[in-house]
This record gives structure tokens, sequence and C-alpha cells, in this order.
């Protein structure tokens, strides 16, 4: 395939398999650097922010155009040395070649460019990215995929082959023992991985969560209820010394989608749940609860949610999208009231729970729509005078916009784990009368292009 490009006069032809230098300028949401060859935009597989690099074609679109790293004429002087032996093949992390300060300024330019292109918000203060002191084994949650050949990591970059990974530096060490606990059960006992091409085989993925005090719950997904074996696989990883494994799950998973848990989950040994802690908190979580997986972070997030609502005691708090609770309890010491609402029933089930374990007395966790409740508790006259919301990647519906503006309450905390859907709905909020006060960028994920925001927003007539 060739490419012809005009641009201020001049004619330009690409074709696929050329090669280019490239002087790498960013990287786009994957991690991809970003060059341009007279004004013609390639995204290159394998390079990062200051390299130049030679670039073979690979693929052309009408405005871009796709390329990998032949070789890195000069390297930038923030690459280093991935410390993860798995990085260049593996998919779980884009940015390990990068120094660490400037991975963090890389996150703040990020969320500052997509509230400036897609919110039209300019002349805010977005503060630096709050990094870690050691930004790595944080994820206190290890996902796996498990495949043919007893193959167990993540998909290979760019593809959904399995890349075997025996240690992941961004896990905690605990998965790296359980990921070799059933590597030697399948292998002994002819326990078929799942191949996704056939779409034969057993076990699908394994989950790993670890608390604060290195207890472990572990969840093995199949395709059916089918699992040989099943106690020769328990008294492995209870009998290791290593791990203290407190609660086995089987979950079933029977649909070829790229939603990990089925809905059917089968408790082999120990606890229902493995209790974590958030600050002076602890929650019980489910095989399929939300919980953050940067205990960390986490806190240093929460505490920004304080800091915004800047409660005095006296006054009445919508937690939206609260899950399991974990916000709604966090600031329930600062407000008066707290309403938490929330669409999955299970995790309503155990907001409450967790509120009852704290002794917390003020929070009401309310099952619903959030759209729906707000509007019914402006209906019985209760005045919410801040919300909170921490929505998944898609955003906020706009129906949900409608309901916050009609509910009027003096001030937002938005948390995000998107930049591009944040910006689209601080635009709308600000749009309809609010003003955004203070974005802080939180790296909730070192090593990857994620980055989680907290923005305190007030009505623009306070």
């Amino acid at each position: 395939m060739c490419l012809i490009f005009l641009k201020g006069g001049l004619i330009m032809e690409f074709k696929v398999g050329e090669r280019i230098e490239l002087e790498i300028e960013d990287l786009n949401n994957e991690g991809m650097g970003v060059g341009k060859y007279n004004g013609f935009t390639f995204f290159v597989e394998g390079s990062t922010i200051g390299d130049k690099v030679i670039c073979e074609i690979m693929k052309l679109k009408k405005n871009y155009g796709i390329g990998k790293t032949i070789e890195i004429i000069n390297p930038s002087p923030y690459r280093v040395e991935s410390k993860c032996e798995y990085f260049h093949q593996c998919d779980g992390c884009e940015l390990h070649n990068l120094k660490y300060d400037k991975q963090l300024e890389l996150k703040t330019n990020l969320v500052k460019n997509n509230l400036e292109r897609i919110g039209k918000i300019k002349d805010v203060l977005i503060k630096d990215t709050i990094g870690m002191d050691y930004p790595y084994r944080y994820r206190n949650k290890g996902e796996f995929k498990v495949g043919k050949n007893y193959e167990i990591g993540y998909f290979k970059r760019g593809t959904h082959e399995i890349y075997p990974v025996e240690k992941s530096i961004i896990q905690k060490e605990t998965a790296d023992i359980v990921v070799r606990i059933l590597k030697e059960y399948m292998k002994k006992y002819k326990v078929e991985g799942y191949d996704r091409k056939s779409k034969k085989g057993i076990i699908k993925n394994l989950i790993v969560r670890t608390n604060r005090d290195n207890q472990v719950m572990v969840i093995v997904v199949t395709k059916n209820e089918k699992l040989p074996h099943k106690k020769e696989l328990i008294d492995l990883l209870i009998g290791q010394k290593e791990v203290q494994v407190i609660s086995i799950y089987q979950n079933i998973n029977s649909k070829d989608t790229s939603v990990i848990l089925g809905p059917k989950d089968i408790k082999l040994y120990g606890e229902d749940r493995l209790i974590d802690y958030i600050g002076e908190y602890k929650f019980l979580i489910s095989p399929k609860s939300f919980f953050q997986v940067n205990p960390v972070q986490t806190e240093v997030l929460y505490d920004k949610v304080v800091e915004y609502l800047n409660l005095t005691g006296n006054e009445t708090v919508a937690d939206l999208y609260c899950g399991i609770g974990t916000i709604s309890l966090y600031i329930s010491k600062y407000a008066k009231k707290v309403y938490g609402v929330e669409i999955v029933r299970e995790a309503i089930d155990d907001a409450n729970e967790n509120k009852r374990i704290n002794k917390v007395d003020n929070v009401e966790f309310i099952l619903g729509k959030s759209e729906d409740i707000l509007p019914k508790l402006n209906e019985k006259g209760i005045k919410i005078d801040a919300i909170v919301v921490d929505p998944p990647r898609k955003g906020l519906d706009r129906s949900l916009i409608d309901s916050i503006i009609e509910a009027n309450p003096e001030k937002i905390v938005y948390v995000s784990c998107n930049p591009s859907t944040l910006a689209r709905d601080l635009g709308y909020l600000v749009d309809e009368g609010y003003r955004v006060v203070e974005v802080q960028p939180v790296d909730m994920f070192p090593h990857t292009m994620h980055i989680e925001c907290v923005i305190g927003m007030q009505r623009k007539d306070t």
C-alpha cells in the first residue's frame, strides 16, 4: 500500500515497508512513540520520548501511519533499561523504559492536553502528578491469562497470544508464587489451559488478590464447572509456607468475551471474603468486588477527595458509583450524612456489611441508578451539599449530569481514571454553571499510560 500526502503544496509518497528517520516527540495512549515526517504523523512501536529512530512503516491510514523501530540512532536522555525482563513482548505495561519522573511529567501533560482539547478548559491549576517512592510491587490484584501448553501470563503486545510471565514486578510477590503453583498443578495433573482459537480447554484465567496482611484469595476461572483434582490444587495452594492462602474460588465463565469473570462463583476453600484496609477502615472483598489495586496511592487519592470536599461536619454528601462503599465510609467522619448510590446489588450488599463492621451510622447505601436516585432525594426534601462521582472509564451519562445539575450541589469532586471522558464531562459541567478549582493527577498505575485524577469543582455563584 502507498499513500500520497499533500502538505503545503508539497506532495509526499509513503509506502509500507519504507524506512524513515523520525524524532519522537510524545507518546500516545497506547505508549507508542509519536513522530512527524514533514507534518505527517507516525505512531512508532519500540520508541520513547526523545528518541531519534529509524522507523519501518507497517500500516498507512488517511491521517497517520504505524511503524516499528528498526534502529535507535540517538537514544532519549529519558530512556532507561527496563527492570522488567518481559517488557519488550508483554502488553501489561508501556513505560518501563522511561525514567519515572518523566512518566509523571508525561501523565500531567496528558491530563492537561485532554482538558484543553476536549473540554475546552484552560487556565486551571493542574498540579504535578503525585508519584510513588517505590513504583514497583504495588498491585494487590493480579489478573493472568491461562492458555494451552500450561502458559500463564499476559497477552503478547499487539496480539491475543499469551506471553508466559513468571515474575511481574508490578504485582505482589504472592502473585508470582501462586502463578508457579498453578503451573505445577496443571503440568502434574495434565489440566489444560484454554485455547482461545479452538475454544477448548479448562482454565481460562487466574486472579490473585492480596491484602495488607499478605493474605491471599485465589480465583481460578474455568470454562465450565469441570476442574479436575480440585483437592490436590487446594492442598498445593494452602500447603505453601511462602504464601498464606485463606480463600480459594472457582469462577465459571463460559463466554468468549473480554470480561474475565463469569456469573457463578464456587467456593473451594476458606473464607468467603478477604479483608483489606484503606486508612482506618476495613473492607470485605468478594471475588467480584471492585477495590483499588494500589493501596498506597488509594489513600493519597482519598485524602485529596476529603481535601477538595472541605467539609465542616454539617453537610450532606452523595457518593455516586459508590461500589462497596470505600469513599462513602472514608469521608463519613467529616460529613453529617452520606448517601452512597450503586446499581450493582452485590456491591450494595458488601457496602452495607462494610458499614456494619466499621460501626459507621451516618451512611446510607441505596441500590439504583444515580440519575434516578438523586431526583428522589430532592423530592424527599433532602438537600445535597456536595457530590462525589467515581465513574467507570466511560464517564458520566448525560442523564446523570442533568440530575447533578438539578440537585445543584455547592461542590462536586470528580474521581476519574480516563482523562478523555473526564474532559468531556467537565466541559458539560462548566457549561452548566460550575468551575474547575483544581486538578490533582495521582499515579495509581506506575509504568502504564493510565492515570487517575481528583478534580475539585464549585458552583460559579459560590
